[in-house]
């Protein structure tokens, strides 16, 4: 398969992502293809560790194949995403368990799904253009891939923050949340890459000073404002609030889904600051078997990605609109369609 491209390299199993004309967007063929080699490497004597990077400067991977999934959810067959998903996910674990050091290099847009596969990794480099987000209630959906694992053990309540709005972290942003773990140029990547390739030793990765963050200095003010009970109450602390912040805040938050942020909030508390990734990931497949038939998913998708008029028409008017029932029915446990990790 072309979009994605699978080797060993000396004593590195190899994975490069090779969709650049569509940022790399992760297709369901892609993920199997992913997880097939995974399994192949993992008793392989001749696989040391394994080495994930992206061809293509404006994205590692912008997200899953949503365009697809909308698809195929507008002519009724939900059951495509609900099977995508289910997979995808077993996935992220694989990787968060893998035996091997997983090693991936981030530049550019790294979104959903993108994030699924580079920071469960064991050694996550970013580089200086690393453009690192969970975006998914401008769409009507929620941070997913075990996304809200990485969100609930980020400091304070950042989590709440970069899963409610979307934000973007640059690669200092993306270290202090604990997206990623080291800064390293991307000038240096060929013969970082090479070396790892030559040795099967990560000792070899060489960690510079990463830019300047911003986060640390609005923890404070995010740590106070998002610890309101509710969606609505953290609205209405913003819109007293005077300062840049509290207004571009405000700003990401009414364009975003309410039910989809509410959501965010529910499942990120109901997680705890140290979650495990497979119960992160249970529950997030918990909203997402049900998205296309009981969420702003689809809506979102048509109003961002397909027609791109900008104007989803969400289920809610308001923050306010969202009931505790809702969000109770969304994270109801599947019964026998409980995501499960068999080996």
């Amino acid at each position: 398969m072309t979009d994605i491209l699978i080797r060993i390299e000396g004593r590195a199993g190899r994975v490069t992502l090779n969709r650049p004309a569509a940022l790399n967007a992760l297709s369901y063929p892609m993920c199997l293809a992913l997880d097939a080699a995974l399994v192949a490497w993992r008793d392989d004597p001749a696989v040391d560790l394994v080495v994930i990077d992206a061809d293509g400067p404006r994205a590692f991977c912008a997200g899953g194949d949503i365009a697809q999934l909308y698809a195929e959810g507008i002519a009724g067959n939900h059951a495509h995403g609900q099977e995508f998903w289910r997979d995808e996910y077993r996935m992220n674990a694989r990787i968060d368990a893998y035996p091997k050091p997983v090693v991936s290099l981030i530049q550019g847009f790294c979104m959903g799904g993108g994030v699924g596969v580079a920071c469960h990794a064991s050694h996550r480099i970013v580089g200086e253009s690393a453009q690192v987000a969970m975006p998914e209630c401008a769409i009507g959906m929620v941070p997913d891939v075990g996304g809200s694992a990485l969100l609930a053990r980020a400091p304070g309540l950042l989590g709440l923050y970069l899963g409610t709005t979307g934000a973007r972290m640059g690669p200092g942003d993306a270290i202090f949340a604990g997206f990623a773990d080291v800064f390293v140029p991307q000038a240096d990547w060929p013969a970082l890459i090479a070396r790892l390739c030559e040795t099967g030793d990560v000792g070899v990765i060489a960690p510079q000073p990463a830019p300047p963050a911003r986060l640390p200095a609005l923890q404070p003010q995010i740590d106070r404002l998002f610890a309101a009970p509710t969606l609505a109450a953290i609205i209405a602390g913003l819109r007293a609030e005077d300062s840049d912040f509290a207004r571009e805040t405000l700003a990401a938050l009414t364009r975003v889904s309410p039910l989809g942020a509410a959501l965010t909030l529910a499942m990120l508390r109901n997680l705890g600051p140290a979650p495990d990734l497979k119960v992160a990931l249970e529950q997030e497949y918990r909203v997402t078997f049900r998205a296309q038939a009981d969420t702003d998913f689809l809506e979102g998708i048509r109003a961002m990605i397909i027609d791109k008029d900008r104007k989803p028409q969400w289920r809610h008017a308001s923050a306010e609109a969202v009931t505790d029932a809702e969000l109770a029915a969304l994270l109801a446990p599947l019964g026998t369609q409980t995501l499960t990790f068999p080996e």
